[in-house]
């Protein structure tokens, strides 16, 4: 009788926000789960914790997405703990805003190292390492579409995200692997909320004819379609976002 290996998730990022809630909400799914973190490990185990109470397998990661020696460790790890890679979530990412006049380029580049390098170095092994019916799934921003000011340096790189995203879906021809992004709009996470007052989240929630801001768990639900049952949806910018734009 021949046997089935368990589906297995990779979640860069997974120690908080949307990031999180994916990875519960795949494990819900019967997906063993890799939680990354770049350096959270007790959010990271948090994770862990919540999914391995509920019933699932999975266990946390640490390391820089942009590092390549710690991104294929990363990929290790799953292969060794669970036996391969059948989903990664790109999830990982920063937002630090500031108008492109005012921005120092520092921070520029840091943005740019995390958000694109490190969805490049991500999305290159995951090419390598994704088995058939496997799904590859980056995250960009509602943003690209809203062209908030403030938001130059994030926006830019999550365009370049998209980017990466189209071409690899088309790349991958033959292998029965999908790759999509998505697109969430405002997100009541902590990278969101930061800095901002309750005037300024309640103007962004207004943006939305459903007249809220996301949560994580509403695109948990998107990531979980895309990593399961959503295969004819492929090389793909899905906006979760309520109608925002």
């Amino acid at each position: 009788m021949a046997t089935t290996h368990p589906r297995v998730a990779v979640v860069t990022g997974g120690s908080g926000g949307i990031g999180r809630a994916a990875a519960e909400r795949l494990a819900r799914d019967g997906f063993a789960t890799v939680v990354h973190h770049a350096g959270h490990r007790d959010r990271a185990e948090e994770t862990v914790d919540a999914i391995t109470t509920a019933g699932g397998r999975a266990i946390a990661a640490g390391g820089d997405v942009a590092d390549e020696a710690a991104m294929a460790a990363l990929f290790d790890t799953a292969v060794d703990a669970f036996g391969g890679v059948d989903v990664v979530l790109n999830s990982a990412g920063i937002m630090p805003l500031a108008p492109i006049a005012e921005m120092d380029l520092e921070t520029f580049d840091r943005i740019q190292r995390t958000n694109v390098r490190g969805t490049f170095v991500v999305d290159r092994l995951a090419a390598r390492h994704v088995r058939a019916g496997g799904a590859i799934i980056n995250v960009s921003t509602t943003v690209t579409r809203l062209q908030l000011p403030g938001y130059g340096a994030y926006a830019a790189s999550k365009g370049a995200v998209e980017a990466l995203t189209l071409i690899l879906a088309r790349e991958l021809r033959g292998r029965d692997v999908t790759v999509n992004a998505i697109a969430p709009g405002p997100t009541a996470t902590p990278l969101f909320l930061e800095g901002k007052t309750e005037e300024d989240v309640q103007r962004i929630a207004g943006l939305s004819p459903m007249n809220r801001l996301g949560t994580p768990a509403d695109v948990a639900e998107v990531v979980a379609f895309l990593a399961g049952p959503g295969r004819w949806v492929n090389g793909q910018v899905v906006y979760v976002n309520g109608g925002t734009a």
